[in-house]
């Protein structure tokens, strides 16, 4: 997971992106990258100050500043870069000038993106747009945490495809499983149920399940079903059990149903036909610029997968959203699993450390007393799990322990080979997502163009 953090640039604004752009740092300049502006920090401080001037506000804000870190070598330089240029496009929405840069000279791989404290799409300070109330550093913590997740930096979250109990789950029920089991599958089989996570919060307490959720609060949602006696955090659940993914969740499998996504992609191709670019003559000639760049990227990648049309690309991006779906399902099934040996073995753990205590007072005789007294917190942890493993074996017969630790090694293992096939089926998608809004964007700009007098 990165970590980021966010500062202003109040003055000496061309030292501030001459640093971020230092060759020394950047690989000569292989790792940098800019959006509406120069990759050269004395024009950029120039064509951020002219935008400056166009804006209303007189603040002694020039900039801001982002620094992005990633855990050691996590990330190759390139994936840093693209995730940085993620980062920026998602916060800032296409309407700030910025430049950015991944930093290799350090143990650690981080970017530095440096955007323009005035938008060109409004000529407004990003304090009066996106910073009132001061939440822009919970606002981009959590553009960058849901983007390490969606390319793989941590666990992804793992929605339940099938609409009944798979025969795992069945099993798990009937023995009478504990109340995290339960829990976890009432959360799933109410998710595929709602349309929203309103309607979520509404369905599963239908179910007859408490659950708070308090928004502004560290621990953020929990549950607890009829004769449980504390409730159970979503975290405790496992991760996808938490409120974020449990919104996600919801909604990916509302485009299962129904197809639509609700996300926008967000390209490269620049919407030129704002008035900025018809006044600022050199900011419109740089923007037909890389439009055309973008749009030779997109041909070479519709010839690469030999697409001849946007019918087949239409196409294609079916056939690898479902191929997605079914390794999710996949994914989610092993998961349940790994989660239900974790509690298992935990369980069994305890057993065996309080295990030696019960066996002491059996054979404490004449001092038996005496020994219950001096290991009374003992001998009352090792009744508590006797009656919790009585819950989860009816039978009286424990598993072996070494068998359920073996049994989650592989599931992990398999969970790891899986992650890596998702990973690539998700930036397969993404591309094909993304040539698709961008075919789409392309021709908008040149119909634009043409009715503003311009020709590409």
């Amino acid at each position: 997971m990165a970590t980021t953090r966010i500062n202003s640039v109040k003055s000496t604004l061309n030292l501030s992106i001459s640093y971020i752009l230092d060759p020394e740092k950047t690989k000569d300049g292989l790792y940098t990258e800019s959006y509406c502006c120069a990759l050269d920090a004395a024009q950029a401080a120039e064509e951020f100050l002219s935008v400056r001037k166009r804006g209303t506000g007189r603040g002694n804000i020039l900039a801001q500043h982002i620094r992005q870190s990633f855990n050691g070598y996590e990330v190759t330089p390139e994936q840093a870069l693209k995730l940085g240029i993620e980062l920026a496009d998602k916060l800032l929405k296409g309407k700030y000038q910025y430049v950015i840069a991944t930093h290799v000279n350090t143990n650690n791989i981080h970017n530095h993106i440096i955007f323009n404290n005035v938008s060109f799409d409004n000529y407004k300070s990003f304090e009066y747009n996106e910073n009132r109330g001061k939440k822009s550093y919970d606002n981009l913590r959590k553009i960058s945490d849901e983007i390490c997740r969606e390319n793989g930096l941590t666990l992804i979250e793992n929605p339940q495809i099938g609409k009944g109990k798979c025969y795992y789950e069945w099993q798990q029920d009937c023995m009478g499983k504990s109340w995290k089991s339960k829990l976890r599958y009432a959360i799933d089989q109410t998710i595929m149920e709602s349309s929203t996570f309103e309607d979520f919060l509404r369905n599963i307490k239908a179910r007859n399940i408490e659950c708070v959720y308090r928004p502004d609060n560290v621990i953020k949602i929990k549950f607890r079903m009829p004769g449980q006696e504390r409730f159970s955090r979503g975290k405790t659940l496992g991760w996808y059990y938490d409120e974020p993914q449990i919104r996600k969740r919801i909604e990916q499998y509302q485009f299962i149903k129904t197809g639509v996504s609700g996300k926008p992609v967000r390209t490269k191709i620049i919407n030129t036909n704002t008035d900025i670019f018809q006044t600022e003559k050199g900011l419109l000639h740089w923007a037909e610029i890389e439009n055309m760049k973008e749009a030779s990227r997109l041909i070479n990648f519709l010839t690469t997968h030999n697409l001849q049309s946007e019918t087949e690309l239409n196409n294609t991006a079916t056939e690898t959203y479902n191929k997605r779906m079914v390794l999710v399902g996949k994914l989610n099934q092993t998961q349940s699993k790994i989660q239900q040996l974790n509690d298992e073995i935990k369980m069994l753990r305890t057993y065996k450390k309080y295990k030696p205590y019960a066996d002491g007072l059996k054979q404490a005789s004449s001092k038996r007393r005496r020994y219950e007294k001096d290991n009374a917190a003992e001998l009352e942890k090792y009744r508590s799990i006797v009656a919790e493993l009585k819950m989860y074996y009816p039978n009286n017969v424990l598993p072996n322990l070494e068998r359920l630790e073996r049994e989650r090694s592989e599931l992990i293992a398999d969970v790891k080979t899986m992650n890596e096939e998702y990973r690539k089926i998700v930036n397969e998608l993404k591309e094909i997502e993304y040539a698709q809004q961008s075919i789409q964007e392309y021709v908008k700009g040149i119909d634009g163009n043409r009715k503003n007098g311009h020709e590409l």
